[in-house]
């Protein structure tokens, strides 16, 4: 038993200290946000991200040039904001992972409120194989209808 609890320790630690470390998950919330904003009303500003993101315009701004320091996003104080392709190549893997967990969550029957809140809790933290594998498998139950209607009658 202890080598269990020793094994669960070491995953949960390794997890910390992962690459997606909580600040990497900040930014590609700001970048997810700035990418619908963008898409949404054709621009995206400190008022709209800090009223979305539910924190202090001087927050906002301080990411900002976070993430335009990074690469991430072109960013001129008191105007537009602009993602770069590394920007929009990050904020565009979100989405995708977004869709996939909310359809995966949709075929187990999860309400959509539900499926939404716990789709923002995990689509930072999933490996590319992860999402791989859950595509595939999506893909597999769509092409197996009778398997989804079985587990529904479950």
């Amino acid at each position: 038993m202890k080598a269990k609890n020793s094994k669960r320790l070491d995953s949960i630690k390794a997890a910390h200290h992962s690459e997606r470390a909580k600040s990497s998950v900040r930014m590609e919330d700001y970048l997810e946000i700035i990418s619908e904003l963008v898409e949404l009303k054709g621009y995206a500003t400190t008022l709209d991200i800090s009223r979305y993101m539910d924190v202090s315009a001087p927050s906002v701004t301080k990411m900002l040039q976070r993430l335009d320091d990074n690469g991430f996003l072109e960013y001129e104080k008191y105007h537009g904001i602009n993602l770069t392709d590394k920007g929009v190549q990050i904020a565009n893997g979100i989405r995708q992972k977004h869709g996939i967990l909310l359809e995966f969550f949709e075929i187990l029957g999860v309400g959509y409120d539900t499926a939404s809140q716990d789709t923002e809790g995990i689509e930072h933290h999933l490996n590319a194989k992860t999402i791989k594998q859950l595509r595939k498998f999506i893909t597999f139950l769509k092409a197996n209808p009778k398997i989804i209607e079985n587990f529904k009658n479950l």
